[in-house]
């Protein structure tokens, strides 16, 4: 068990790409605000955007998870989630990818199906 209690966090091969790139993003562009450089702070902002655009290709390509907690087997963030070729319910990016049918909410865990809090 970790410091956080046996509960998913989310951590994920998406979410960590994700937040190194939008964290060296930010860096970017405070440094623009600084040294007052519009070209610096468009590159920042570029950065960002990238961002945001790496996570989604990542989560959709199935290095991300789906809304609400993983099974405890599959909490691993290195886990590659099988169920993202057919979308994830309820996901506004799988939603904007064309993803996330009918056939989708079978990939979600049900209530039953998660561990009990301790």
């Amino acid at each position: 068990m970790s410091a956080h209690g046996d509960h998913d966090l989310g951590h994920t091969v998406a979410g960590w790409t994700g937040t190194a790139v939008g964290v060296l993003g930010s860096a970017v562009l405070g440094a623009g605000v600084v040294t007052a450089s519009a070209a610096i702070v468009w590159l920042g902002a570029a950065v960002v955007a990238t961002a945001a655009l790496t996570c989604w290709a990542l989560h959709l390509a199935g290095w991300g998870k789906a809304t609400g907690p993983r099974p405890v087997g599959a909490q691993d963030w290195r886990t590659r989630d099988t169920a993202a070729r057919h979308g994830h319910p309820g996901c506004l990016g799988c939603r904007m990818a064309g993803r996330g049918g009918v056939g989708a909410a079978a990939a979600v865990p049900t209530p039953a199906s998660r561990p009990a809090e301790v």
